[in-house]
C-alpha cells in the first residue's frame, strides 16, 4: 500500500497514494474550468462539468458532453438520462457513488450539438488525467464518441457494445466493455433490454483479476507521446498513439459544489 505522504515534484500518478492523487484531481479540474482552449464553447457554457464519483473507483463511465441540465447543475448525467443511468447500475448490482462518471467534452456544445473532433482532441488530455489519476479497473464508454474515442477505432456501437476487451487508455491498462448511451434508450425503448443485458456484464469484469500495467516511460517534458495500443489479449487490433498533455497548474479558487463531487 503507497503511503498518503507529500508528493515529491513531477510525480506520476502511479507514485501516489490515494489523497495525493484526489488533490493532484482537483487541480486538473481547476486548470479545466479555466480552458478556453475551444472557440465556442467557453462563451455557451454556464460551467464546465469536469465529472465526479469516487475518485478510486474501480468502475469508470465515460460519456459524450454535458447537456443542458448538466450545464445547469455542474453534475453529469442528471434529468432522464441520469435517472435511467442509476435504474441501470442498481439493476447490475452496482452503486453510483461508488464510481467515476465524466464526459469525453467537459463542455455543453451549443444546442446540444455533437462535439467536434477538434473539441474532443483539445479536451482529451483532461480526460486522459482523469484515467491516469483514478485508475479504474474497467471503463464502461457510453455511446460512439466515447467508444471510438478510447478504442481508436471507428466501429459503430452497433457493432462493439457489450464486449469487453483490454485497452492500454490514459496509460493504465483496463478491461474497456462499449454501451449504448442510457440516452439512447428514451428515444429507441428497444435498446432498454440490450442495456440491461450489457450492464449486467459489469460486475463480472470487476471480479476479474487485476491487469498487469504496462511499464512507465522515461520521457521528456516535451514528449507528449502516450502508446495507446491493446495489451496482450487476443482478438484486439492496434491503436494509434494517443497525445497527452499535462495541464498548466496554478488556477484560480473553485466554483461552489464540484469540489465535493471527489469521494
Amino acid at each position: 500500500m503507497i503511503e498518503d505522504t507529500p508528493a515529491p515534484p513531477g510525480a506520476q500518478p502511479d507514485e501516489l497514494g490515494a489523497v495525493a492523487r484526489r488533490e493532484r484531481l482537483k487541480s486538473v479540474y481547476l486548470t479545466a474550468r479555466q480552458c478556453t482552449a475551444c472557440p465556442q464553447l467557453p462563451a455557451a457554457r454556464t460551467q464546465v462539468v469536469f465529472g465526479g464519483g469516487n475518485a478510486d473507483a474501480d468502475l469508470m463511465l465515460i460519456g459524450e458532453a454535458p447537456g443542458a441540465r448538466e450545464d445547469e447543475q455542474g453534475v453529469p448525467f442528471v434529468g432522464a438520462s441520469g435517472k435511467l443511468l442509476d435504474e441501470l447500475l442498481t439493476d447490475a448490482g452496482l452503486v453510483r457513488a461508488d464510481v467515476f462518471i465524466t464526459n469525453i467534452v467537459k463542455c455543453r456544445p451549443p444546442g446540444n450539438r455533437d462535439p467536434t473532433p477538434g473539441e474532443i482532441e483539445r479536451c482529451r488530455p483532461f480526460l486522459e488525467e482523469q484515467i491516469a489519476l483514478v485508475r479504474p479497473r474497467v471503463i464502461a464508454t457510453l455511446g460512439n464518441f466515447a467508444t471510438r474515442l478510447l478504442r481508436g477505432e471507428p466501429d459503430a456501437i452497433t457493432e462493439t457494445h457489450g464486449r469487453a476487451e483490454v485497452r492500454t487508455v490514459g496509460g493504465r491498462a483496463v478491461r474497456l466493455i462499449p454501451l449504448f448511451h442510457p440516452a439512447a434508450a428514451l428515444y429507441t425503448r428497444a435498446l432498454l433490454d440490450t442495456l440491461r443485458d450489457d450492464f449486467a456484464g459489469i460486475p463480472g469484469l470487476l471480479a476479474l483479476p487485476d491487469l498487469p500495467q504496462p511499464e512507465r516511460a522515461v520521457a521528456s517534458d516535451a514528449d507528449v507521446a502516450l502508446t495507446a495500443a491493446p495489451v496482450a489479449e487476443p482478438g484486439n487490433a492496434p491503436m494509434a498513439p494517443d497525445p497527452i498533455i499535462t495541464p498548466t497548474p496554478e488556477p484560480e479558487a473553485p466554483a461552489p459544489g464540484q469540489l465535493d463531487l471527489f469521494d
